[in-house]
C-alpha cells in the first residue's frame, strides 16, 4: 500500500472531538445509528457532519461521513440519509446483495457491507469468496469485524488474506475492524496489509473518544 491504508474513526458523538481531529490524515468518520452506547439521532449526526466539513483531514479534504446500521428498512435509511447527509451507508447485519444494490441505486450513496468473523471455532464455514461473490457491483467496500461488533476483541487475523483476495476479486477495498488500538495496529498493518482500518473502542477512555488516543492511533499508522 504505497499511500498507506485508509483510516476510519467510528462512533463519534461530539463536535469538539471532530474539530480537534483537524489535520489528522483520517479518511472517514463513522456515526452509529444502530442501537449502541454510541448511537446518535439523525439530527445530531447532521450537526456533527456539518462540523466535520470545516476541518481538513486526509488529502486536505473533510472526512467522508459513514452511517452504521444493522438490518434497517429502506425507508428508514432514506430518512436518515436525507436528514444527516451521509456519504456512505455501512450495513452491519444480514443485508442481502439485492438490498445493498437497492440502497446504492435509490439513495445515491456508497454502500459498505460488513461480514462478521467469530473467534476460534466460530470462524465462518463459508469461504470468503463464497460470502463476498454475490455482492459484486452491489457494494463499494467490504469490512470484516469480530462477530457482535463493538466488542473490542480481535478475530483470527490469519483469515484476512483470504478476505482481502475475495474483496479484490469483486473490485472493492477491504477494511478491518475489531479490537484495534494504538498498541496492535502496527502489527496488523505490517503482517496483513488491509486496505483500510476502522477503530472505535480502542481510541476511547471511559467510553468516550479520547483525542490523545486517536492521535496515537493515527501516528502508529502513518509512521510505519
Amino acid at each position: 500500500m504505497s499511500n498507506g491504508p485508509r483510516i476510519k474513526i467510528c462512533g463519534l458523538k461530539n463536535a469538539e472531538t471532530i474539530l480537534l481531529m483537524d489535520r489528522l490524515p483520517v479518511h472517514e468518520i463513522g456515526y452509529m445509528f444502530a442501537k449502541s452506547k454510541r448511537q446518535v439521532e439523525p439530527e445530531a449526526a447532521a450537526k456533527l457532519i456539518e462540523a466535520s466539513k470545516s476541518v481538513r483531514m486526509a488529502n486536505d479534504q473533510p472526512p467522508r461521513s459513514v452511517g452504521v446500521f444493522v438490518n434497517p428498512e429502506l425507508d428508514t435509511l432514506k430518512t436518515v440519509v436525507d436528514i444527516a447527509g451521509l456519504d456512505v451507508v455501512q450495513l452491519h447485519g444480514e443485508e442481502s446483495a439485492v438490498f445493498c444494490r437497492d440502497v446504492k441505486q435509490q439513495l445515491s450513496v456508497d454502500v459498505w457491507k460488513v461480514f462478521s468473523i467469530g473467534k476460534g471455532q466460530d470462524d465462518p464455514k463459508e469461504s470468503a469468496e463464497a460470502r463476498l461473490a454475490p455482492y459484486r457491483s452491489a457494494v463499494d467496500a467490504v469490512l470484516i469485524d469480530t462477530a457482535g461488533g463493538g466488542t473490542g476483541v480481535t478475530f483470527n487475523w490469519e483469515l484476512i488474506a483470504e478476505y482481502r483476495a475475495a474483496a479484490a476479486s469483486i473490485g472493492v477495498p477491504l477494511y478491518v475492524a475489531g479490537g484495534l488500538h494504538p498498541g496492535n495496529v502496527g502489527e496488523l498493518l505490517d503482517g496483513y496489509m488491509p486496505d483500510g482500518i476502522d477503530v472505535s473502542s480502542g481510541v476511547e477512555t471511559d467510553g468516550h473518544k479520547d483525542i490523545d488516543k486517536i492521535k496515537a492511533f493515527v501516528r502508529k499508522v502513518i509512521e510505519r
